[in-house]
């Protein structure tokens, strides 16, 4: 019998970033304001500015650190109601609520995309900010979500953190709102362990972002986007610290040319799957939106027909049986994807039955990039079989 393809295992490190690494650990110069210029943590946020398309960027400590500073640039008051959908991981409210914010949650449908009717209702005068979860790197309808973010004036957040390399009518996602942040942890399309970085076209918020994320005295000069809003906000921000150091931008450097087939593997891998699990009766990946060109390192898909969450134990625990693990997000116990564990938010937890009924049978598998053709074979066999043997044949024809 074959073995289990390993799903877990991040990409590789380029032997490229040795050298760099070995230099750095030499010298010492692990903090980024060590060098009076160019140090590794500048030179990455020069070069992923670029590779995006955006006039600046911050690399920072991790993707929520790139959230929590951009609603600071904000300047939102005390408990300002910042809108978010329902399905995302607990860093993204945890955010909102070390930001001295409130998460207004939102109704996410069945193809983990946002409701536009929920979120058209819940966007009321009273919103002051909305950070998009382009959760697992599923994008929701954002010409509808710009259209009435602009139309109230409300500035947009995107967490890109799973959207690397992604396209809206052709155009990257994390710069189509106000500021866009990134995660270079490990399962993520670039690996560094942990980090992350914000992108915004903004000189305000680039400036009041770099200073508060620990930029003290006059270290902000160091960076590569110098210009007179800095000295403008000199002082008057507190620092937060939530800098990257030269060892993971040393790390991610090298990564950056290798985005581009991830991104044309990791499509066909996830293409070439949910194919196969789409010809049965049991299991259904949703489509993307028509604008949308996605760059995925995991496959989502529904259970469909099964009733009972034993049921969807049961497919679990046949999958795992064949050695791929399924996380089916609204039975892990304590998954941090799922809303009702949130319960650092003030107050009672909302009513979302379209999010619940979603998580409860949204299914949730790595898919490598790396991963080749038999392997793919493998996982796809393992769940098609799987569900086959909770459902059983006659099942399929209702009887």
């Amino acid at each position: 019998m074959a073995l289990a393809p390993n799903v877990y295992d991040a990409e590789s490190i380029p032997e490229a970033a040795r050298e760099e690494i070995d230099r750095l650990l030499q010298s010492g110069d692990l903090f980024r304001y060590t060098a009076p210029e160019n140090a590794p943590v500048a030179l990455l946020e020069q070069e992923f500015a670029e590779f995006m398309g955006a006039k600046y960027a911050l690399a920072v400590a991790s993707c929520s650190a790139a959230l929590f500073l951009s609603l600071k640039t904000l300047d939102l008051p005390r408990d300002a109601k910042v809108l978010v959908p329902a399905f995302t991981f607990a860093a993204v409210p945890s955010a909102i609520v070390h930001a001295d914010c409130q998460p207004v949650l939102v109704e996410v449908a069945e193809n983990y995309r946002i409701d536009m009717a929920d979120f058209e209702a819940k966007l009321t005068d009273d919103i002051q900010a909305i950070i998009i979860s382009h959760m697992r790197g599923h994008t929701s309808d954002m010409d509808g979500i710009m259209a009435l973010a602009e139309a109230r004036g409300v500035p947009v957040i995107e967490d890109a953190a799973h959207s690397l390399g992604t396209l809206w009518h052709g155009k990257k996602i994390g710069t189509l709102g106000k500021i866009g942040c990134f995660s270079f942890q490990s399962y993520k399309m670039i690996n560094a362990g942990e980090g992350g970085i914000l992108i915004t076209d903004d000189a305000d918020i680039i400036a009041k972002a770099i200073i508060m994320s620990g930029a003290y005295e006059h270290n902000w000069k160091k960076h590569k986007v110098v210009h007179d809003r800095f000295a403008h906000w000199q002082n008057k921000l507190p620092l937060y610290n939530t800098r990257m150091q030269n060892l993971s931008a040393a790390v991610i450097r090298p990564q950056l040319p290798e985005v581009a087939r991830r991104i044309r593997d990791g499509r066909a891998n996830h293409d070439y799957v949910a194919g196969l699990l789409n010809e049965t009766a049991w299991l259904n990946v949703p489509a993307p939106l028509l604008p949308e060109e996605r760059a995925p390192d995991s496959i989502q898909f529904n259970l469909v027909g099964f009733e009972s969450d034993d049921d969807a134990r049961a497919f679990q625990a046949a999958a795992k049986q064949r050695g791929i693990s399924v996380q089916v997000f609204g039975l892990s116990q304590d998954n941090a994807r799922a809303f009702w564990n949130w319960q650092f938010i003030k107050g009672e937890t909302p009513e979302l039955p379209q999010t619940r009924a979603m998580l409860m049978r949204a299914c949730d598998v790595r898919l490598p990039a790396r991963l080749k053709k038999p392997e793919l074979d493998f996982i796809a066999s393992a769940l098609i079989d799987a569900a086959e043997d909770v459902m059983g044949d006659t099942r399929a024809y209702g009887t």
